[in-house]
């Protein structure tokens, strides 16, 4: 298992369990358990419903932890498949057969990967225009998907507060509506910080969602 997406698995399940006041070290272990199995990727993915299923306290983890399922798949399992395995018919059914699962929270981890190869902090406007090119023209389904984060862009600059309060005056598209503010939060704060989870604490309207999220994005930076 990749140490980034152990680290960050175990960090959103504690402080999700401690603001939920729930238990986590159950669902923590067995998690760990299938993300270090050596089994194929949709055998991997069976294993992971069965999991959550048994732990419906934490059913809105399940699709972000997806997408750590599917980093630690990318970081860790290709390595032991043949060259290109990512090229082949196998790997595009497995695309096709879970195009439903996940969230963008699999392109910002993409995204921090990448940052930590070319050794650079992650910002918002590099991840909108060099990663997801969204000024593209032949990128305009990245355009409006993040199309929330391209036209809020200043809030990085201001708080928690502030953008937790945007949040919820705005009307935000499908695929942004759950991951704006731990998206946005991350972005102003890279760092993993015990203010600015005391500040979603106070301000987030879903701020068990929103602080396992930012853990996640954070501790795995």
């Amino acid at each position: 298992m990749d140490n980034h997406v152990k680290s960050a698995l175990i960090a959103s399940l504690d402080k999700f369990a401690a603001v939920s006041n729930i238990d986590s070290v159950k669902l923590e272990e067995s998690l760990i358990e299938v993300y270090s199995k050596d089994l194929g990727f949709l055998e991997k993915v069976e294993e992971f419903d069965e999991v959550f299923d048994e732990f419906p306290a934490f059913e809105d983890l399940r699709e972000v932890f997806f997408d750590l399922l599917m980093i630690n798949f990318f970081a860790n399992d290709v390595k032991k498949l043949e060259e290109d395995y990512l090229e082949t018919d196998e790997w595009a059914d497995i695309e096709e057969e879970t195009i439903d699962r996940g969230t963008e929270l699999l392109n910002l981890l993409l995204y921090i990967n990448e940052c930590h190869d070319e050794k650079i902090t992650p910002e918002l406007g590099d991840f909108l225009k060099e990663f997801l090119l969204v000024e593209e023209d032949e990128f305009q389904d990245e355009y409006h998907i993040y199309e929330d984060l391209i036209s809020n862009q200043q809030l990085v600059e201001s708080s928690v507060e502030d953008i937790c309060s945007h949040a919820g005056m705005i009307e935000l598209g499908e695929e942004m509506e759950e991951l704006f503010v731990p998206f946005m939060v991350f972005f102003h704060q890279p760092k993993s910080s015990i203010q600015v989870i005391k500040e979603l604490e106070d301000y987030s309207a879903n701020k068990e969602f929103d602080i396992a999220v930012y853990s996640l994005i954070a501790t795995f930076n």
